[in-house]
């Protein structure tokens, strides 16, 4: 093999050394470039569905059984038409509301005038079973989003408040 055709090989195979760094450089970058953005992730972090004291009806009673949601992104998530609902059907629905990144929100059974850290149902009656009961979270498009399911039969961990493992009507279960 001549001396020259030796030279030819190592340039050639440095050259392609170099190109494969340059690419494995330029990758990530380009990658980088081109990701897609931070997917909103909403999640329902506590529920308070046995409101403390007395269950007498009154806008503080019910105002003390809520479901929080958590944005866990940095990025304000439109919740306009997503819903929340009970397993028997009872819904809210969200109107005009905005999540910031990072932020709670809780929604009350009674009443009360909406804030950004706290929306009202408006209902005069509860809505969440102390026994069991599923709180479902679902988008503006109907899909799911996440759920949190308390009671008999629920298998796993519960996310709430102050339980104190009374009925409504004051029984021990």
């Amino acid at each position: 093999m001549s001396s020259s055709t030796v030279t030819a090989r190592r340039i050639s195979a440095a050259a392609l050394t170099a190109a494969a760094i340059v690419g494995a450089v330029a990758l990530p970058a380009s990658a980088a470039d081109h990701a897609r953005p931070e997917r909103a992730k909403v999640e329902i972090s506590a529920v308070q569905y046995d409101s403390p004291g007395r269950d007498d009806r009154s806008r503080h009673s019910l105002n003390k059984e809520w479901v929080e949601l958590k944005n866990t992104t940095r990025r304000t998530v439109n919740l306009d038409g997503w819903t929340l609902r009970n397993k028997d059907g009872q819904t809210y629905t969200f109107h005009h509301y905005r999540l910031d990144g990072r932020a709670t929100v809780r929604i009350h059974t009674g009443q009360g005038h909406d804030t950004a850290t706290d929306l009202f149902q408006d209902r005069r009656d509860y809505v969440w079973d102390d026994r069991s009961d599923t709180a479902t979270l679902r988008n503006d498009h109907g899909r799911f989003v996440d759920d949190e399911s308390w009671g008999r039969h629920h298998r796993g961990h519960d996310r709430h408040d102050g339980h104190n493992g009374h009925d409504r009507d004051g029984s021990r279960r």
